[in-house]
């Protein structure tokens, strides 16, 4: 739907309220209650449409922070909120190892280094997940049904309607308390599927002062990638 010199994604779902979102590839996406009409959803998104292109200017900004990063000697990547550089070796190195504060992989393997730093990021991040999750469910007195780390596109983790927790593979680039407000922010969703005011009161609850991670998400999201 085109609103306001505005192209937006709309989904219809069971809540009272209007949400606008601006995605991490720049999309506009709106959730409205299914009862809305078209002419009331293009009349709450008008009255919003400064405060959206606000937002879209600021997104703007922040993804010009965005690295082209190579794999090549020197290049830096970031895993928990660091840089550590990437050192290609003339050792057998079939897997990439973060070793002395560098990334450490074969030269022959250069042209599938991609491959090799989201495999670290899986596997890193589930390790840290195994422990992590648990931990904070059992604060949050909930159980999640199935815990995976996959290719998410523009969002850092899901919640599914079965009470499934997913988490982006790039959620190992952030600093661990960040990590932890994500799972925190994720769990809640088993408790209050909308971002309501008794949802953010919930994360608060388990994680008080959040949003400095959420800063630090919105300051270095863009850079978290390969």
């Amino acid at each position: 739907m085109n609103i306001a010199d505005l192209d937006i994604n709309i989904t219809r779902s069971n809540r009272k309220t209007v949400s606008i979102f601006i995605e991490r590839d720049g999309s506009v996406s709106a959730r409205v209650p299914a009862k809305l009409s078209e002419a009331e959803i293009e009349e709450v998104i008008e009255s919003k449409a400064y405060q959206i292109h606000k937002q879209l200017a600021e997104w703007q900004q922040l993804n010009d922070r965005r690295v082209e990063r190579e794999y090549v000697n020197g290049q830096s990547f970031l895993y928990l909120g660091k840089n550590y550089r990437l050192k290609l070796v003339e050792e057998k190195l079939e897997q990439l190892k973060l070793k002395n504060g560098w990334f450490l992989l074969g030269k022959k393997e250069a042209e599938n280094a991609k491959t090799h730093f989201v495999q670290f990021y899986k596997q890193k991040l589930e390790n840290r997940l195994e422990r992590l999750v648990p931990e904070y469910a059992k604060k949050m007195d909930v159980a999640p049904n199935e815990v995976r780390v996959m290719e998410l596109k523009y969002r850092w983790a899901s919640c599914s309607k079965k009470g499934n927790v997913n988490f982006h593979w790039k959620c190992a680039m952030a600093p661990v308390d960040v990590l932890q407000y994500i799972i925190v922010h994720e769990l809640a969703h088993l408790i209050h599927p909308n971002h309501t005011k008794a949802f953010w009161n919930e994360v608060d609850k388990t994680y008080p002062n959040y949003e400095k991670q959420m800063e630090w998400l919105r300051q270095n999201g863009a850079g978290m990638d390969l």
